[in-house]
């Protein structure tokens, strides 16, 4: 919910505008809060930028008083949502709401990309049953077909923010990554999963965005804190542009 004013969100997005708009490797998916999305699809991005949302609701339409419909955010010619994310899933969003999510999202027409992680991390890989369980669940019955629909993100949540109680690596990431696309592979297909893009997000800075990419092998990242920040937004995209 950043910023809380219009006003702000204008500013802030006009710095986000001039550092992403020079983007020529990189795609750059900057997700507002709903209520900015009108206001600021007005903005010529141009290059490789888009506007996406923060999330939407498993109905379609009706009596969901505050809720914000896939159907609403496409209408207004936004092509993605986030769904999954772990505040959303702190919040009360669980595996099987997460599902409808999806399903009334690519309905929709809407691109997902689609969160996951732990809150902790089990010392004997428990926690890849926790990733196997969100994967199957909030994705049963996605349409192979629609495959290119759908960005995973990985969030190792206790690595993330003023709360964390570790650092995740490059290495632990890649090795979570591969065992995403295993899982993918039963819900989608082994061909399909390989060309799904899988991302890393927990606390991404300048100074770790790099060795996620490279030595981590993201396909990308989901940004937090610091996609507030211009500047440090706009670092992370050139390290991005020139990533192997």
């Amino acid at each position: 919910m950043n910023p809380v004013t219009l006003k702000e969100a204008k500013l802030t997005f006009g710095g986000i505008k001039k550092v992403a708009s020079g983007a020529r490797k990189a795609s750059v998916l900057i997700c507002v809060p709903s209520i900015y999305l009108s206001d600021l699809k007005k903005a010529n991005l141009g290059g490789r930028v888009e506007l996406g949302a923060q999330d939407c609701h498993w109905a379609d339409q009706g009596a969901q008083t505050g809720g914000v419909s896939a159907y609403m955010i496409r209408d207004l010619g936004v092509k993605t949502t986030i769904i999954g994310h772990s505040e959303r899933r702190a919040s009360g969003d669980t595996d099987e709401i997460i599902n409808k999510k999806v399903h009334t999202a690519l309905t929709a027409g809407l691109r997902v990309v689609f969160c996951l992680g732990e809150t902790e991390r089990g010392k004997n890989g428990d926690y890849l049953a926790i990733l196997q369980r969100q994967l199957e669940i909030g994705l049963a019955n996605f349409p192979a077909k629609l495959a290119d629909r759908l960005i995973v993100a990985y969030e190792p949540v206790w690595a993330i923010g003023k709360n964390a109680t570790g650092v995740e690596t490059p290495d632990g990431f890649l090795h979570n990554k591969i065992f995403i696309r295993k899982v993918l592979a039963g819900i989608v297909g082994r061909k399909k999963a390989l060309l799904v893009p899988v991302l890393y997000g927990g606390s991404v800075n300048p100074q770790n965005a790099g060795e996620f990419l490279n030595a981590g092998q993201a396909d990308g990242l989901l940004v937090g804190r610091d996609s507030l920040n211009p500047k440090n937004f706009g670092e992370i995209i050139k390290i991005a542009e020139t990533a192997k």
